[in-house]
């Protein structure tokens, strides 16, 4: 079996003199979508922030496509081709749409940029309608839609998603799921999502893992931890 896309192996990262994970593994191979759920402050963001480098593990390791990244500040992180959509979105309020769009291919190098940018309307018709509109006036779920778009346009080999649910209504959340299987399906986009809504997410993913205190607890197929009694007790009963 070929070696994973995305390897953590044995990860400690702290906050000051507080450790936040404690020897982490995981693995995500290419071409799956891989979610990690858990509770509040169980440890997926700052996971995920390991893997992006800020802050970095203080043991072991993260290798991407077969290169160690643990060291590397998060701007070379990023132009291994790796992009993320970040937890409350973070968008920059000030610009239209389209300059957000603009920031995202900038990594690229804007080579694919209407074509990129058709891809994104299609997928986010809302976008279409919105495009001269300052990101900061956009609705929640809007906003959510540009963050994932502008993490698309950098034509990434993974796609990181931190909690791409928050706050959304239903019906906007299933769309921005869709959009992530579609992209899984048609490009092969491999995708790491950080999720509460362990429902949805694990609906979605090849793969999942649960993480507990800063610990993987449990790890198998999507189809396998939704059947978990543990894992509908603690994150499922009346969660969908």
């Amino acid at each position: 079996m070929s070696a994973p896309l995305l390897a953590v192996r044995g990860v400690e990262t702290f906050y000051g003199n507080i450790m936040a994970l404690k020897g982490v593994d995981m693995d995500v191979n290419e071409g799956e979508i891989v979610t990690l759920i858990g509770a509040n402050g169980a440890g997926k963001s700052t996971l995920m922030m390991t893997i992006c480098g800020a802050p970095q593990a203080r043991a072991g390791a993260v290798t991407f496509a077969g290169k160690d990244i643990t060291r590397l500040p998060t701007h070379e992180i990023m132009r291994l081709k790796i992009a993320q959509s970040p937890e409350g979105r973070r968008i920059f309020p000030r610009m239209t749409v389209y300059e957000n769009l603009q920031m995202g291919a900038a990594v690229e190098g804007g080579t694919h940029f209407e074509a990129d940018l058709e891809r994104m309307f299609e997928m986010f018709p809302r976008l279409k309608e919105r495009i001269g509109q300052r990101g900061g006036t956009l609705s929640g779920g809007e906003q959510q839609m540009l963050a994932i778009a502008r993490a698309l346009m950098s034509r990434p080999r993974l796609l990181l998603l931190d909690e791409p649910s928050l706050g959304l209504a239903p019906l906007v959340v299933r769309q921005i799921f869709e959009a992530i299987r579609t992209l899984n399906q048609t490009e092969g986009l491999t995708v790491f999502l950080v999720e509460q809504n362990a429902y949805h997410a694990l609906k979605l993913a090849h793969r999942g893992y649960v993480m507990v205190n800063g610990r993987i607890t449990l790890s198998g197929t999507g189809t396998e931890l939704l059947a978990r009694p543990e894992v509908r007790a603690a994150y499922l009963e009346g969660g969908r």
